[in-house]
């Protein structure tokens, strides 16, 4: 299983480096909209610095959304998903491998941005640290919720309106937890709470969204 799991991961990656204008898209969606805000703002740094984190976080969450709804459409067209399906490999497998390779793609390069992004907004270092952290842990939660949604619409015509209305909801949670611990450690009060329910999040994730994928894809194909 983890040979077929590395094999779908580097599948992934590949098709990535083939289509560099779709991961592209999404990362200068990110630095676009976050750098759109201090502009319309006005150099104000109070006010930058209260709003940086959820204007980031946000912007994060807009931007993995651009691509969620192609997690398995290109698959499904060339019938691809059907063989992952019919392999030795467990889809919930196939599902989690195939969202660890779309968080590598999207979700990795906007926390590793995030420090250069927030220096618009005078975030202090420590304070990035944390933005930073919780992004890491954030985004993959994002990227597995968004897989459930992407899963129970593949193949649907219309199916990226009905995805954001599926998943949209979902992401709320994680959104507070993630731009809350930022505003909590610049409160002087400490965001490790915050940033522990983000884990918690990332691990109940990990455990049962895999299968909640496999299952979506079985209703959606049947």
């Amino acid at each position: 299983m983890l040979g077929a799991a590395r094999t779908i991961v580097y599948r992934e990656l590949l098709l990535a480096l083939r289509r560099r204008s779709d991961v592209a898209t999404a990362l200068l969606f990110f630095v676009i909209v976050t750098s759109l805000f201090p502009l319309g703002i006005g150099a104000e740094p109070n006010l930058l610095r209260a709003i940086a984190p959820g204007v980031i976080w946000v912007a994060a969450l807009l931007s993995s959304m651009l691509s969620r709804g192609r997690l398995f459409a290109a698959d499904y067209d060339d019938g691809t998903l059907e063989q992952m399906m019919l392999g030795a490999a467990p889809l919930g497998v196939v599902a989690a491998a195939k969202s660890f390779a779309h968080w590598l793609i999207s979700g990795f390069p906007i926390a590793a941005i995030a420090p250069l992004v927030a220096l618009q907004y005078d975030l202090a270092p420590q304070l990035s640290g944390v933005l930073v952290l919780s992004l890491l842990l954030g985004t993959p939660v994002l990227s597995m919720i968004g897989a459930i949604g992407a899963a129970l619409t593949v193949g649907v015509r219309g199916g990226g309106v009905l995805l954001a209305l599926l998943v949209l909801p979902l992401y709320v949670p994680v959104l507070i937890m993630g731009a809350g611990s930022v505003e909590m450690a610049a409160a002087g009060l400490g965001g490790q709470g915050q940033l522990l329910l983000l884990a918690a999040m990332l691990v109940v994730a990990a455990a049962f969204a895999p299968w909640a994928i496999a299952a979506a894809l079985r209703i959606s194909l049947e």
